[in-house]
């Protein structure tokens, strides 16, 4: 099953709710822009490798090609959302739950934003999703625990592997480029961060760009009263639509996120900043290929841990870093229960 362009055209001019359905993913795609996908270009930017502008043109147009070239071959992780809640077969109930979830996502990911704090859109739409299908159903018979297993999966390979692989990279590059000329190094490694930069812009299409895809096919489905298709195909208009809202929110407020990440978290060298690129974008081509469900920004932001502890863990400023792990901790129970309370108000209203 698959929706083209003009029937979706159709659909929301025939359909408020629809279009109501549309603009919330949208919106959530334009605050994972702010929140997530800056995280990508952070380090090539904060080593001054690379011109913010020119980062965020790059970065769009890799986040497209992630997108496009990872769902031609393997879409699991489209799947792996699409099929972790189940918000019942009253299509009109579960039309508000999805806007309710949605609703709450934009909330909590703007307020994280607001502060400069690089909190996960991917967990928040996990988390989102998980809370308004308990309050659907007043039970968590409406979680797929087969396909929620998959979160914690992320979460541990996430930081073990996003850390431990930003580790050993740094260490490795050290070692082969212990005895080469420094000025020489540097410069290679200058322009090596901008191709690591379109690496990790690339893989965030691959991975969040699916999620967020997933659950616009849920809501067009559900919204138009087919709550029971359990396969589907993303249309390539899908893909363009999503990495340019993307783009746009980068474009928007993604300097006070890159800020965070590249500048005040570890202070890092072209070479480090290569290395944490590398290692994050090798997290996520395995997380995205066995269909797990990662977070773009706790693998990089692990992977700078990783960096930073190579060379002494004295180096990594840990104040940044325990706000970071304090919001990856409540976006869970916080997002989940402000979505829960979404629905409430919204099956209340409507």
């Amino acid at each position: 099953m698959t929706v083209s362009f003009p029937e979706f055209i159709q659909q929301i001019l025939a359909s408020p709710v629809v279009a109501v359905t549309a603009l919330l993913t949208l919106s959530v795609i334009l605050v994972n822009g702010w929140t997530d996908a800056p995280n990508a270009i952070a380090t090539c930017v904060s080593t001054r490798s690379i011109r913010p502008r020119t980062a965020i043109l790059m970065a769009a147009i890799f986040n497209f090609l992630g997108v496009f070239v990872m769902t031609l071959f393997n879409s699991r992780v489209a799947t792996t959302i699409y099929k972790m809640v189940d918000f019942g077969s009253n299509t009109t109930d579960a039309t508000q739950g999805l806007c309710a979830a949605l609703f709450a996502i934009v909330a909590w990911a703007t307020l994280a934003w607001f502060f400069g704090i690089p909190t996960s859109e991917s967990h928040a739409l996990i988390a989102g999703l998980s809370g308004a299908a308990i309050a659907m159903h007043n039970s968590f018979s409406g979680i797929n625990g087969a396909e929620w297993v998959k979160v914690l999966y992320g979460l541990l390979l996430s930081t073990l592997l996003g850390f431990g692989s930003g580790f050993i990279v740094t260490k490795i590059i050290e070692s082969v480029c212990r005895r080469m000329d420094r000025i020489k190094i540097s410069r290679f490694f200058k322009n090596a961060q901008i191709a690591g930069g379109a690496a990790m812009a690339f893989m965030h299409g691959a991975q969040d760009g699916q999620k967020f895809m997933g659950v616009f096919l849920l809501g067009i489905f559900i919204s138009a009263g087919k709550a029971d298709i359990v396969e589907f195909t993303i249309p390539v208009w899908l893909m363009v639509l999503c990495s340019v809202v993307m783009a746009l929110g980068t474009s928007i407020g993604g300097y006070r996120i890159i800020k965070s990440v590249g500048m005040d978290m570890v202070k890092l060298e072209t070479y480090q900043g290569f290395s944490a690129d590398v290692a994050g974008a090798l997290c996520l081509f395995f997380a995205s290929v066995t269909g797990i469900p990662v977070s773009t920004t706790h693998t990089k932001t692990t992977a700078i841990m990783g960096v930073g502890a190579s060379k002494r863990l004295s180096a990594v400023n840990w104040k940044i870093v325990r706000e970071m792990v304090l919001t990856w901790v409540l976006t869970f129970p916080g997002c989940g229960l402000l979505a829960y309370g979404m629905v409430k108000l919204f099956m209340w209203i409507f």
